[in-house]
């Protein structure tokens, strides 16, 4: 695809300076700007390159710019940065948005398929499920009885959700997550381990994005919710009745094991470990590697396994790197008092 400057101009209500009817067919990074190409500058560290890319067409924060004559076209903004996410996100939806039933795909006669529906080759729908209008439903999922996916969702190749999910409007499930699989529900007895029945399901709300090989396991009884606005990275494992909370985000490796409520606005990091059964506040920080086996507070910032307040882990992380030294100044201390008290 290829678009003016004055289009791009257009979409973020941008200033030109320079040729309007510039071309752009693609994106680069600024330092390794290209002909043809679009890219952006938002900060002070990065204004050098207005005088030394290749780049056609730069948005540009505007309070970098000077009087001087640029070589590429320059489209003026408040905030460059943002600026050029609403071109990422229109040219997103703009490409390879498809309609359509391909061949090879099985959907259920009981299904409700909206309009301008995409349905990839060998993917299966099952009995009563209902997809959205525009939602992209790409090749080889598998989605079960029941299931409902609202509108203008994208569900990528390799997905498989179970029997009576429920996916809000605007989601994305990246290739191979698996949504509705059985939480790890064991009850012990003589013979071993008995299996108890997963009956629940699970819930994703509007605007929720589900990176790849992610698992999440539906409800013993009742639901697990995914909510508003969350996002969540590559190969988390979220279990049974779990209740995250809008606009958290959760990093890489993640575990939040079952019946655990998290909140709004919360921040984990990669490789987190989360126990089963507590509750974590809002706008609480979990830093990488952490391990929560506790409540948290609202606004609360956690280090650490076991988890505590990331300051006070910090302070005593320092006494333990010089821990061996503190131990010969004690013992030398005591030493040194048992030879005065024996003189």
């Amino acid at each position: 695809m290829e678009f003016t400057a004055s289009q791009i101009a257009g979409f973020i209500d941008g200033k030109i300076i320079g040729d309007e009817n510039a071309l752009i067919s693609g994106v680069s990074p600024i330092e390794r700007g290209e002909k043809g190409h679009l890219s952006f500058v938002a900060q002070e560290r990065f204004a050098p390159y207005l005088e030394t890319t290749a780049c056609s067409v730069l948005v540009v924060t505007e309070r970098l710019l000077s009087d001087k004559n640029y070589a590429p076209t320059i489209i003026a903004v408040e905030d460059a940065y943002l600026s050029f996410q609403v071109l990422m996100n229109i040219y997103e939806q703009m490409r390879g948005r498809k309609s359509g039933i391909e061949q090879g795909s099985n959907i259920h006669e009981t299904a409700v398929i909206g309009e301008d529906v995409y349905i990839g080759s060998f993917t299966y729908i099952s009995e009563k499920a209902r997809i959205g209008k525009g939602s992209q439903i790409h090749p080889q999922v598998y989605i079960g009885k029941n299931v409902k996916i609202g509108e203008n969702c994208r569900i990528d190749s390799g997905v498989r959700i179970y029997d009576y999910s429920v996916v809000g409007d605007n989601c994305t499930i990246h290739a191979n997550t698996v949504v509705g699989s059985d939480g790890f529900g064991f009850q012990p007895s003589a013979d071993g381990y008995s299996k108890i029945p997963q009956l629940g399901n699970v819930v994703i709300e509007d605007d929720v994005e589900i990176g790849s090989n992610c698992s999440i396991d539906r409800g013993t009884i009742g639901s697990t919710i995914i909510g508003r606005g969350t996002k969540i990275d590559n190969l988390i494992q979220i279990a049974h009745n779990v209740n995250i909370g809008k606009n958290n985000v959760i990093a890489a490796q993640a575990g939040i094991a079952g019946s655990t409520t998290i909140g709004d606005w919360n921040m984990i990091g990669g490789q987190v470990g989360i126990v089963g059964h507590i509750n974590i506040g809002n706008k609480v920080r979990v830093q990488a590697q952490s391990g929560v086996n506790s409540n948290a507070k609202d606004g609360e910032v956690l280090y650490g396994s076991p988890a505590i307040n990331a300051g006070d882990y910090r302070r005593n992380y320092v006494h333990f790197r010089n821990f061996t030294d503190i131990i010969k100044r004690i013992n030398n201390l005591e030493n040194n008092s048992k030879e005065q008290s024996n003189e």
